[in-house]
C-alpha cells in the first residue's frame, strides 16, 4: 500500500505545466508544483517504471527451439525415404529457478524506487531551503524598511531642531517615547513599540524628506546641526543601497526556486511577510526507529541485501539440470522399389517424443556465482551498518543545530525588545539634547541588526527542521 501512495501520488506527472498560478500559492503548493514538474524526478520515476519491466523477463522461461534438416538425397529405410526431419525443443530450468529470479529482479525494481524516494525527498529539501532563504530576503528587505521609516523621523527631528532658535522646545514636542514596556513587548513587530514616534508622526510628516531640502536652504550650512542632518541622510542612502542588493538576491534566489519547479525563471513566487518558527520537536531514539524503518537509503540498501540472497538462490538452482522435452516429425517418401514388399508402415511420416536434460558437469563457475552473490551480500550489510551509523551523527549534528538556532532566536527576541526601548530612550535623548546622533544611530543599527539575526536564525531552524524531515522521509 505505501508503494501504490506513491505511485498514486506521483500520477499527477501527466497533469499540464500551464497551469494558473493563484494567488494563495503556499509552500505546499510548491511541493506538489516541483513533485509534477521536476525533470530530475521524472527521470528517476521513469528508470522506476522500466525496473518493473525486468520482472516477467526474469521469470521468462526460454525460447522454444526448432531445427529443421534437408535431405539433398533422400535416405532409404525399410517403410520409405527418409526427406526431411522437424525437431521442436523447449528447455525448462530447475524447478524454482525463475521463481529466484522474478525476486531478484523485484527487489532490484525496488531499490530503483528507494532511489525515487531519494530524489524525492531531497528534491523537497530543496525546496524548502530556497523558501526559507526568500523569506529570510524577504524579512531583510521588511526589515531595513521599518529601519529606513525611522531614519526619517530621525532626520525630520533634526531638520526641526537645528533649524529655529527654539530647537529643544519644538522638538521635544514632536517626540514622546513609548513606555519600555510596552517597547519590549513588541518584538520584532516593527514600529509598534514606537508609538511615541508616531503620535508624532502628523507633525513630523508635515516636513518630508523632499522638503527638507528646502529647510535647509534657510540653515546655515555651517551649523553645527547641519552635521547630523547629513549623517542621516548617508545612513538613509546606505539603507536604499541595501535593499536595492537585497531585491536582486530575491529576483536571483526566485529564477533558483522556479528551476526546481521546471518554471520560467521570471514567474512570481509568493514570499509570506512574516517568517515564524515552525513547530517542531526531534527526539533521537524515535527519530532512528523512523529513520530505520523509512530512511530511502537505508531501504535502497536492504533491498540490494535481498536482491543478493535471492541471486545466491538462483544461481544455486542454476548449477542444477536444465529439463527439456521436445518433439521430432519425419517426412517419409513412399518407396516403389522393385523387391520391397508393400506395407502399411511404407511413406507414414514419422512423430518421436523426445527429453533432453543438461549435465552442469563444470561446477567451478556455479560455485564461484555463489560465492560472489555471498561476499556482496555481507558487503550490503557492513554498508547498511556504516549507512545508520552516518545517519544517526548526521540527527544528532541536525538536533545541535536546532538547539542551537532556537537560542539564538529567543536571545535576538530578547535583544530586539531591549534595543528597541533603547533606542525610544536615546531618541528622547537626542531631542532634549542630552546625547548625540551618534549614539541614536548606533543602536538603530544594533536594532536593525537583532531583527535581521532573528529572521537568519527562523530560516536556519526551519531548514534543519526539513533537513530532520528529509533523512526520516518526507510523509506526504
Amino acid at each position: 500500500m505505501k508503494t501504490l501512495k506513491y505511485i498514486v501520488l506521483l500520477l499527477i506527472l501527466s497533469v499540464p505545466k500551464s497551469v494558473a498560478v493563484a494567488q494563495t500559492e503556499t509552500l505546499a503548493d510548491y511541493l506538489e508544483i516541483a513533485a509534477r514538474n521536476n525533470r530530475g524526478l521524472k527521470a528517476d520515476y521513469l528508470d522506476y517504471q522500466a525496473s518493473l519491466q525486468k520482472i516477467p523477463q526474469a521469470g521468462a522461461i526460454p525460447d522454444p527451439q526448432l531445427d529443421m534438416g534437408y535431405y539433398l538425397k533422400p535416405m532409404d529405410i525399410i517403410d520409405g525415404s527418409r526427406v526431411a526431419d522437424f525437431t521442436l525443443m523447449q528447455m525448462f530450468p530447475w524447478f524454482g529457478t525463475r521463481k529466484a529470479a522474478q525476486t531478484e529482479a523485484g527487489h532490484m525494481a525496488k531499490m530503483t524506487f528507494e532511489k525515487f524516494r531519494e530524489s524525492r525527498d531531497n528534491l523537497y529539501l530543496n525546496v524548502y531551503t530556497q523558501w526559507f532563504i526568500l523569506g529570510s530576503l524577504q524579512q531583510k528587505l521588511l526589515n531595513n524598511r521599518e529601519s529606513r521609516k525611522l531614519l526619517e523621523q530621525l532626520e525630520v527631528l533634526s531638520i526641526r531642531k537645528f533649524s529655529s532658535p527654539s530647537a529643544s522646545t519644538s522638538a521635544s514636542s514632536l517626540y514622546s517615547p513609548s513606555t519600555p514596556s510596552a517597547a519590549a513587548s513588541s518584538g520584532n513587530s516593527g514600529m509598534a513599540g514606537m508609538g511615541g514616534m508616531n503620535g508624532s508622526a502628523q507633525s513630523a510628516n508635515a516636513v518630508p524628506a523632499s522638503s527638507a531640502g528646502g529647510n535647509m536652504q534657510g540653515m546655515n550650512s555651517s551649523s553645527p546641526g547641519m552635521s547630523d542632518v547629513l549623517r542621516v541622510q548617508l545612513e538613509i542612502a546606505e539603507l536604499d543601497n541595501a535593499m536595492e542588493s537585497v531585491q536582486s538576491a530575491i529576483k536571483a534566489e526566485k529564477a533558483k526556486f522556479n528551476t526546481l519547479l521546471n518554471r520560467p525563471l521570471e514567474y512570481e513566487v509568493h514570499i509570506p511577510d512574516s517568517l515564524e518558527k515552525i513547530p517542531f520537536v526531534l527526539d533521537i531514539p524515535s527519530a532512528m526507529e523512523q529513520l530505520s524503518a523509512q530512511n530511502p537509503m537505508l531501504g535502497m540498501i536492504n533491498e540490494e541485501s535481498l536482491a543478493y540472497k535471492a541471486k545466491a538462490k538462483m544461481d544455486e538452482k542454476m548449477g542444477l539440470p536444465m529439463l527439456g522435452v521436445g518433439l521430432q516429425y519425419s517426412l517419409i517418401k513412399k518407396r516403389m522399389d522393385m523387391g520391397i514388399p508393400v506395407t502399411d508402415m511404407n511413406g507414414m511420416d514419422m512423430l518421436m517424443p523426445m527429453v533432453s536434460i543438461t549435465i552442469p558437469v563444470f561446477r567451478n563457475k556455479y560455485k564461484a556465482q555463489l560465492k560472489e552473490s555471498e561476499y556482496r551480500r555481507q558487503a550490503s550489510r557492513e554498508k547498511y551498518e556504516d549507512t545508520y551509523n552516518m545517519l544517526e551523527a548526521e540527527l544528532v549534528r541536525i538536533k545541535h543545530l536546532l538547539d542551537d538556532a532556537s537560542r539564538q532566536i529567543s536571545l535576538s527576541e530578547k535583544q530586539t525588545g531591549l534595543a528597541l526601548t533603547t533606542y525610544n530612550l536615546v531618541v528622547q535623548e537626542f531631542v532634549t539634547g542630552k546625547s548625540d546622533l551618534s549614539n541614536v544611530i548606533q543602536v538603530q543599527r544594533q536594532l536593525l541588526d537583532y531583527r535581521l539575526k532573528r529572521a537568519e536564525a527562523v530560516a536556519t531552524y526551519n531548514t534543519m527542521v526539513a533537513s530532520a524531515q528529509r533523512l526520516i522521509s518526507f510523509n506526504n
